[in-house]
């Protein structure tokens, strides 16, 4: 499963989302600023760092905090 934190006014969360849709892969979304708890699981993995979009390949292990990462991935 791919786990996108993300917030709907970042321009580089949507470049991801865009990439995801037009490549028929599934996201499971997880904004933060609809959620205190998305919020809160993002701060824990970057240290306090709010930025987004931060991706979680579940299967995988990978995690990726880089539009440009992310959609190469």
């Amino acid at each position: 499963m791919l786990i996108l934190y993300m917030h709907p006014g970042c321009v580089f969360s949507a470049a991801v989302m865009k990439t995801a849709d037009e490549l028929g892969i599934a996201l499971e979304l997880r904004n933060i600023n609809a959620s205190e708890q998305f919020e809160k699981e993002l701060l824990e993995k970057q240290n306090g760092d709010r930025h987004t979009p931060y991706l979680i390949d579940t299967e995988t292990g990978t995690e990726l905090a880089e539009s440009d990462e992310i959609v190469h991935y």
